[in-house]
């Protein structure tokens, strides 16, 4: 079944390579990085000895949940190397931007037998952490042979993804039901953030010893440090008096216009508000310039702003009268930003995207508007409803319109705001529980691979089952 598995990646590559090499050659993108996902790692991990924490977060979001846990892993065992791998280049750069304590940060390989054997050859591991729920079978196939322990942490299965792996059983029982069980039971931990993310991964085939219930990571995320750009935006905006400052997040492809169309409902009766929409993909900052200009409105790009010009230095407007929005085009920084808000979106949701995270807002007390589209983050998204503490709109018109019944009431608005932060608060603690569970794994003496692997098996493992 490994082999049909494998045979069915080549096949896709083979047919996908076309629009790769096209958009490399447009773009410049992939080329760059294919050396390291072949398994031709960077020198400095080469000289890492063996026994290594490897965490691997496939992109942005992912990372920025990792960061804390990944923080305080090489707090407690700083003898440790650290290695952090990433599968989009988006991620590549906010690794490199944030985990500056990491011994390596690498690109994850492709899932073909012989790249993973190469890279596992050069990385050693003590253990491997998935970031959610990434499942690559030859990946922890071959981990597990070198006897290295595979833990998911903030494990989550979206009920759009468990519908999608249950259509697929029905047509496919023998090589879904039995590949997938095995390829799962080849991980030794399953921490997931919430009990129904633990049924489900059950459900797929996870034996249920293996699945324990922590909590989300990202309740923990730090709130983001106030950037010189994010102080500088405060003060121009006031300065400049262009409140109110609207926070659009995470918008991706389809939902740029929409949010331009909310935003025109806002401004019928609030001249001056200044809107900051930011694209969830770098691939996205272009196409949204021009829906901006679409929209018959004026906008400055971050990516412009230079802080020690002449031009900002001297006091000459950033945002005049006749410029409306800020166009985030820049990675790591809308997270600080919202802290700026008067009033948010979070994007992904008007559209099917399945939605964003929406605790980044969420911390800073902004309540959090999002749409009918958060099936990735069902359970947030309820859990934030029921205590009053965000709001689901239905259409562009209707986020404009809720924007200015936030905006005309106060009261109401920090009473949501108020219960965001709450729930955020409330939640904490899921990393010191992922932690004691992978200290299991990792004894505090460092120890060569096989050494950790037979110690962890030793141990007993609670179930949420």
């Amino acid at each position: 079944m490994y082999f049909l598995y494998s045979l069915l990646i080549a096949i896709g590559v083979f047919l996908a390579s076309p629009y790769f090499l096209f958009r490399g050659l447009q773009t410049g993108k992939y080329f760059g990085t294919l050396g390291e996902r072949f398994g031709g790692l960077p020198p400095q991990i080469k000289s890492l000895p063996a026994g290594c924490i490897w965490i691997h977060a496939v992109s942005v979001g992912e990372a920025i949940a990792a960061l804390p846990l990944a923080r305080q892993l090489k707090q407690k065992f700083p003898t440790r190397p650290l290695v952090i791998s990433t599968t989009t280049e988006t991620g590549q750069k906010l690794a490199e931007e944030r985990f500056d304590f990491a011994d390596a940060i690498i690109y994850f390989p492709f899932d073909w037998t012989w790249i993973v054997r190469r890279v596992l050859r050069v990385v050693r591991p003590a253990c491997v952490l998935i970031v959610e729920t990434e499942i690559w079978p030859n990946f922890m196939r071959q981990t597990n042979r070198a006897g290295v322990p595979i833990i998911f942490v903030n494990g989550r299965i979206s009920q759009k993804s468990f519908r999608r792996h249950q259509r697929a059983l029905r047509w496919f029982p023998f090589f879904i039901g039995r590949f997938y069980r095995r390829v799962l039971n080849s991980a030794s931990l399953f921490l997931m953030q919430s009990e129904s993310d633990a049924v489900r991964i059950r459900e797929m085939g996870a034996a249920a010893e293996k699945v324990i219930v922590t909590g989300n990571l990202k309740y923990d995320s730090p709130l983001p440090q106030e950037t010189p750009f994010v102080k500088w935006l405060g003060k121009t905006v006031d300065a400049e008096k262009r409140r109110p400052l609207i926070v659009a997040g995470s918008v991706t492809s389809g939902e740029e216009s929409l949010v331009l169309i909310a935003f025109g409902v806002l401004q019928g009766q609030m001249r001056d508000a200044l809107l900051v929409l930011a694209p969830r993909k770098p691939d996205r900052f272009d196409a949204t310039a021009q829906d901006i200009i679409e929209s018959l409105r004026k906008s400055v790009r971050r990516s412009a702003i230079d802080l020690n010009s002449p031009t900002i230095s001297n006091g000459v407007p950033v945002f005049p009268s006749d410029v409306s929005v800020l166009l985030l085009d820049s990675i790591g920084e809308l997270a600080a930003v919202y802290g700026l808000a008067d009033a948010v979106y979070v994007g992904g949701s008007m559209v099917a995207a399945g939605g964003h995270n929406i605790l980044e807002p969420a911390g800073f007390g902004k309540p959090p508007l999002f749409g009918e589209h958060m099936e990735n983050f069902q359970e947030l998204a309820n859990t934030f409803l029921a205590r009053g503490a965000a709001r689901q709109v239905t259409n562009p018109e209707d986020l404009g319109v809720a924007w200015i019944e936030l905006l005309e009431d106060s009261a109401r608005r920090q009473k949501m705001g108020d219960a965001a932060r709450a729930l955020v608060e409330e939640n904490r603690g899921a990393t010191r529980a992922t932690i004691e569970y992978i200290a299991k794994f990792l004894p505090a003496e460092f120890s060569a691979i096989k050494d950790a692997a037979a110690d962890a098996a030793r141990l007993p493992q609670r179930s949420s089952a």
